[in-house]
């Protein structure tokens, strides 16, 4: 056993380290250390092919090598791997709750091989347990769960000398259904984030300049929980099965997954470890990249200890004047950041009203007549979209990450509104739940856009708010109807959804001005058409990643097989 005064010091190290936690894709330092417990990406989607279902898949464990033997990658032990579900605005906190831990073991300590003969070292299986009380009781509705190797090569996945099955076999039989119906999947898969990191973190050099783009996490893998959850499962109590129109505010659901581990460990004199103390939360994703691109770094730890209902106030500050928006504007550092100049936020859109950083944005209509009755109203929401002076961004990028969008007057497409964006226009989203802070946000009443669909987009509600408000016969009225892509990112977040894409248009106005307030350079008084130029460039502008490296499942759980060890990278 290790000295009194060792343990003292590890104990004091511990309690250091638990005051500050991290997320996904290495965003934070000290969840940089811990990849097992590291949240990647979150995903939370109607089911394309089982649309009485929501399939929500949580990914963990950044930039797996398909190579890295002899000990690969798995889920860790002593962590709680969760997913939380908020379904009623009128109940503190989490409502629903899965929460899954693992157990390894060695079948043949004897090699040094992972797979040899039939037997896995590092085998993990599961328990799932499910809250429906918001964590104040669980009940295990799987146990014993499988999880499906790595896939190493097929001398040890294929061959009589391994595991004598092809992998895609391995993958389905790791697929269950728990005692209450779900369906469930645990194991390695194919990373689905598509993104060109090494030009995004080289000071926002994407699409890059004078060279090609290269999806980052191409030929990476992950490791996937992924639940296939009926919808009547989701909904808060005393809600119809069938939803009153495709934006019922009764099926809006919140969604965040987390990772947590014993607040103390304690190594002993062998190879074994102890654990003891609290489960703290080391972990934590809701909408992606909140911690990668708009968090600063020196917060980003302080940011991912917290849950989505005790945010720091101090933080909200980032998306009214976001960093980003510094890169897209002339007058500060768009010069230094050329990819980002077809993104350039409104500063005097319909003439007046300044979206840059410091700018007021629509707060100096506060208390106007004009906003009676719209959400921007205090006798509606309160001070909640226009807190004060110099916060532009609080009316259209702070809501889209920490209360979703209601299907309230501004926030309709401009489609009818006659030029007036504070008029009614055509009904677009309602994914409101102004519950707590950053989640992915989901109506499970609108409909799913099948993947075959021509109008089918990765770029989500971008696309469902373009063909609102320019294709026929959608723009031809403003009563409420389905548009295709209406499933997409940020309502929800499908596997194609191009976010990062999304979310840098959405930083430079496309949401302002999908509602009527539009670019620069329409005037009103001579232009026929608001789709202007400035507008035309922000639509059209991409970082030059727009797809994964891999096709998507067609069935349950979508994701693409994992990457192979012996397969070449490209």
């Amino acid at each position: 056993m290790m000295s009194e005064v060792r343990k003292s010091m590890l104990f004091c190290m511990l309690l250091l380290s638990i005051t500050l936690s991290a997320s996904s894709h290495r965003e934070a330092p000290l969840i940089a250390n811990d990849p097992l417990a590291d949240n990647t990406d979150l995903y939370a989607f109607r089911s394309p092919d089982n649309p009485n279902t929501i399939t929500i898949i949580a990914n963990y464990i950044p930039a797996e090598l398909p190579f890295g033997g002899p000990n690969y990658y798995t889920f860790g032990e002593n962590v709680r791997y969760e997913i939380h579900i908020d379904n009623d605005v009128s109940t503190p906190g989490d409502d629903i709750i899965y929460r899954m831990t693992f157990t390894k073991v060695n079948e043949d300590p004897s090699t040094f091989f992972n797979i040899r003969l039939g037997a896995q070292n590092i085998k993990a299986t599961y328990t799932l347990e499910r809250s429906m009380d918001g964590g104040q009781s669980f009940s295990a509705i799987i146990t014993n769960g499988t999880v499906a190797p790595p896939n190493i090569g097929p001398r040890s996945i294929e061959s009589g000398a391994g595991l004598n099955k092809s992998y895609a076999t391995l993958f389905a039989e790791a697929i269950t259904t728990a005692s209450t119906g779900e369906t469930v999947f645990a194991g390695p898969s194919d990373d689905p984030f598509f993104v060109d990191l090494g030009g995004i973190f080289d000071l926002g050099n994407a699409p890059r300049q004078g060279e090609p783009n290269r999806d980052g996490l191409a030929t990476y893998n992950v490791h996937s929980i992924a639940i296939q959850i009926p919808i009547a499962t989701l909904l808060k109590s005393g809600t119809s099965n069938q939803p009153a129109n495709i934006l019922d505010p009764n099926y809006v659901i919140g969604v965040w997954a987390s990772a947590s581990r014993p607040a103390v460990k304690t190594l002993n004199a062998g190879n074994d470890a102890s654990y003891s103390g609290d489960w703290i939360q080391v972990s934590r994703i809701g909408m992606p990249l909140t911690n990668e691109a708009v968090i600063p770094i020196g917060e980003k730890d302080e940011w991912n200890r917290r849950t989505p209902y005790n945010e720091n106030p101090a933080h909200f500050e980032y998306f009214y004047n976001p960093e980003l928006a510094l890169y897209m504007d002339d007058d500060q550092f768009g010069g230094a950041v050329p990819s980002f100049a077809p993104l350039r936020i409104q500063k005097a859109s319909l003439g007046s009203f300044d979206f840059s950083n410091g700018g007021d944005g629509l707060f100096s209509l506060k208390g106007a007549d004009a906003l009676a009755g719209t959400a921007l109203d205090d006798a509606v929401f309160g001070t909640l979209l226009l807190p004060a002076a110099g916060k532009p961004r609080s009316v259209d990028l702070w809501p889209t990450f920490h209360t979703g969008v209601p299907n309230v007057i501004p926030y309709q497409l401009a489609t009818g509104k006659a030029g007036n964006p504070l008029a009614a226009g055509k009904p677009f989203i309602n994914n409101f739940l102004p519950n707590g802070g950053d989640m992915l946000r989901l109506n499970m009443a609108v409909p799913v856009t099948p993947r075959n669909d021509p109008n089918f987009s990765s770029m989500g509600l971008i696309q469902a708010a373009a063909l609102g408000l320019t294709v026929s016969p959608y723009n031809t009225s403003a009563n409420l109807e389905f548009i295709p892509n209406m499933d997409g990112f940020p309502n929800g977040r499908r596997l194609e959804d191009d976010v990062t894409r999304i979310e840098l248009q959405a930083v430079g106005g496309a949401v302002l001005a999908a509602v009527g307030l539009w670019y620069d350079d329409y005037d009103p008084n001579t232009a026929e058409s608001p789709v202007t130029q400035d507008l035309l460039n922000v639509l059209t502008y991409t970082t030059g990643v727009e797809e994964n490296d891999k096709a998507f499942q067609s069935t349950f759980p979508y994701i693409a097989l994992p990457w192979s060890g012996t397969e070449v990278r490209q």
